[in-house]
């Protein structure tokens, strides 16, 4: 695949990338949008509560079971050819979701859209890695792309509360016809790519199918944490199971002739560094607006749509991670700026433990600020540190690691919390000052999440000058921090 200059190639290079922030900003916010529309919808096809939690968490079970595979599978298969098939697999799949009129058909459907998605992020943005230069085009590339898909998260959350008023279905269909769109223009605009080589030795379909299994097992364990529904016994034995097969999969890439991974990969340190620090970033940042959302409508009383627009302020990063972010990098380097996003979340969430009963919007408003303006510090270089020091050749799996961390990522934080805060009610009435010491306790969560983030991040300073000017007459000297030297 050629690299694409939009200097040089005028309006096609931003046109490109356009359409591969659409999809990042319709995986966000279809995620966002149905998180508004369940309670509708569970009303109107008299879902009991366990169907109506696994509609939202068959979603995460398929897009984190299958994320480090589609990763790979751009790299071994074509990333254009992954994007645009699964593009359409996401397409035709919000549709039936759309008509589904049983519990069982949106699970199915939702489980196989976020598979649809583990295969297309990590394509997209491997398209990103490997169409542009690697220097500041590059890294503005990713910031934006990191911006539009927290961008579709926060606005997904205010068209959810209005397409369910008009319908709970049209959550389902407004994905469609942006899907469509962007695939008519994906068509045109993603440039063609060789064919890849069939493998001398073949795929590993042995990796594979461990490797998928094992991602799944992790998160079905995760998600049955955040739904409790038997004992702790049971929901340890899916992790367990899934650390047995992590062995196994170990055992295969080493003997592999061609190994799905390649377990050298895991000795860049940087990149290491850059996924766990996103994990935990994640983590954090939906824990927190997890629990938000629950203090603004079940002990505040606030509506869907109020709770929407009020968290608009956290989607600060839609405008700062394109514009801001770029500069700080340039001048301080990606670990600075990545630390400074921690300690601010910190700050945020911090600032929040104390919250009371009848909190103002007014005193709120600081920490949802914050936390915006520290996920356009931190989530944008952290994907650049997840990449940059990866070959060319192995871009997808790259990303494939990253969108792999960032999920399970969300996937603890908020089920941590929504443990963190069942026990913490276990025993109390119900009294509405009851349930607020058990949200001030769980808030400890997201804090502490982030503490151990900065923690992760300073690790990896070094103390290059990021203004050294560009190495090789591509990247410049401000990646050697968290992100390390390439190679």
């Amino acid at each position: 695949m050629s690299t694409v200059s939009p200097a040089r190639e005028g309006g096609r290079g931003w046109a490109l990338l356009l359409v591969l922030c659409g999809t990042i900003f319709l995986e966000g916010s279809d995620v966002a949008m149905l998180a508004v529309a369940v309670p509708t919808i569970r009303a109107d096809l008299g879902l009991s509560t366990g169907t109506a939690a696994w509609v939202m968490s068959g979603y995460v079970l398929g897009y984190a079971g299958f994320t480090l595979l589609g990763g790979r599978a751009a790299d071994l298969l074509g990333r254009r050819r992954m994007f645009l098939t699964w593009l359409g697999v996401f397409l035709v799949f919000s549709t039936l979701g759309g008509l589904a009129t049983e519990g069982w058909m949106l699970i199915v459907a939702r489980f196989v859209t976020g598979v649809a998605a583990a295969f297309m992020t990590p394509a997209a943005m491997s398209i990103i890695t490997t169409s542009y230069p690697q220097g500041p085009q590059r890294d503005k590339a990713l910031l934006v792309f990191a911006g539009v898909g927290a961008a579709g998260f926060s606005l997904g959350l205010v068209l959810g509360g209005l397409l369910t008023e008009a319908g709970w279905r049209w959550v389902f269909f407004a994905p469609v016809f942006l899907a469509g769109a962007l695939l008519l223009a994906a068509l045109r605009l993603v440039p063609p790519e060789r064919r890849p080589a069939p493998a001398p030795h073949g795929f590993d379909l042995a990796g594979a199918a461990c490797a998928a299994a094992a991602m799944l097992l992790f998160a079905y364990g995760i998600i049955r944490l955040e739904h409790r529904t038997q004992g702790l016994g049971p929901t340890l034995m899916a992790p367990a199971a899934g650390l047995v097969l992590v062995a196994a999969f170990v055992l295969i890439e080493r003997r592999a002739k061609a190994p799905l991974v390649r377990l050298a990969i895991f000795r860049k340190a940087a990149m290491v560094r850059a996924d766990l620090a996103a994990l935990l970033f994640l983590g954090a940042f939906f824990g927190f607006q997890f629990l938000l959302t629950l203090y603004l409508q079940e002990l505040r009383g606030w509506s869907s749509l109020q709770t929407a627009f009020a968290l608009i302020a956290m989607g600060c990063d839609a405008v700062l991670a394109p514009t801001v972010t770029p500069r700080l990098v340039q001048r301080y380097g990606n670990g600075r700026v990545i630390l400074g996003g921690f300690l601010l979340a910190i700050v945020a969430y911090g600032l929040f433990v104390p919250v009371g009963m009848d909190w103002s919007y007014a005193v709120m408003f600081p920490s949802l600020l914050l936390s915006g303006i520290a996920f356009a510090l931190a989530y944008g270089p952290l994907t650049i540190a997840a990449t940059e020091s990866v070959a060319k050749e192995e871009q997808g799996l790259a990303g494939g690691l990253l969108y792999t961390c960032t999920q399970f990522g969300a996937a603890v934080g908020i089920s941590t919390v929504t443990a963190v805060y069942g026990i913490a009610a276990t025993g109390t009435d119900d009294s509405p000052r009851a349930v607020l010491d058990a949200y001030r306790t769980a808030l400890a969560v997201p804090v502490a999440m982030v503490l151990l983030g900065a923690a992760v991040s300073a690790f990896g300073l070094r103390g290059t000058r990021p203004t050294d000017g560009p190495r090789n007459g591509t990247a410049p000297a401000a990646h050697d921090e968290v992100s390390g030297s390439p190679g």
